[in-house]
């Protein structure tokens, strides 16, 4: 049985919507802290207003790079990692380049996250891998953790909230299997339900993506995409 505490810990809270205003930053800002979420993550405009917002309280700034497609390169992708560390992010989520990953460039890819986790290990900063499971087979999933392991990333994790699909436990079992005792796995998009969420955790995922917080920690279903 876990907590509501317990849950919350464990818990991105995504404010990543094209539409979302400085307004619902600080909107957002205050449910994360009256929840106690383990941290919002944020667009990477928005790195530095966050932790002004966060500043006295424990609720961390991660941020999306490269989001949603990871098709920026690798050059501008570690430049991205620099930026939201000078601004003051905690973690950074970025997303792998899908197109060469589905080309079979592994190099590429590997050496492309590679840039981000140097930049970010150097700040003591962690790097998740978005893979946007939908677009790969199971087989593809694995593939994709091997190469985030390789490159030196913390987490895989499952969908920017924003491709096909979104968390899936079949996903988050090959993830699990592939490099769960060396690595954190991270479901995201689509947890809409205290029942999803808790399912996750008890599957093993160790952070979980969500957008619709309140309503999962309220045990509610949320209306939405994300």
């Amino acid at each position: 049985m876990y907590t509501k505490e317990q849950v919350a810990k464990t818990i991105d809270h995504a404010v990543l919507k094209p539409d979302q205003t400085l307004a619902d930053l600080k909107e957002n800002a205050q449910m994360c802290m009256a929840n106690k979420v383990f941290s919002m993550c944020v667009k990477p405009c928005d790195v530095a207003a966050s932790v002004s917002l966060l500043k006295d309280s424990d609720v961390k700034v991660s941020c999306v790079l490269s989001f949603p497609h990871g098709a920026d390169t690798t050059a501008v992708k570690a430049f991205q990692a620099q930026q939201a560390i000078a601004d003051g992010v905690d973690e950074i989520d970025m997303v792998m380049n899908i197109g060469r990953f589905l080309s079979g460039e592994y190099e590429y890819v590997v050496n492309d996250i590679k840039a981000v986790v140097e930049v970010a290990h150097k700040n003591n900063v962690l790097v998740k891998v978005i893979q946007e499971s939908g677009h790969l087979t199971l087989e593809q999933i694995a593939k994709a953790c091997e190469l985030s392991y390789e490159a030196g990333a913390d987490f895989v994790k499952t969908s920017t909230g924003f491709g096909p699909g979104g968390a899936k436990p079949e996903y988050i079992d090959v993830m699990i299997k592939t490099v769960g005792d060396k690595m954190q796995v991270k479901p995201s998009g689509g947890i809409r339900d205290w029942q999803t969420a808790v399912a996750f955790l008890e599957q093993g995922a160790d952070r979980l993506g969500v957008g619709s917080t309140e309503a999962v920690l309220n045990g509610a279903t949320a209306e939405g995409d994300y």
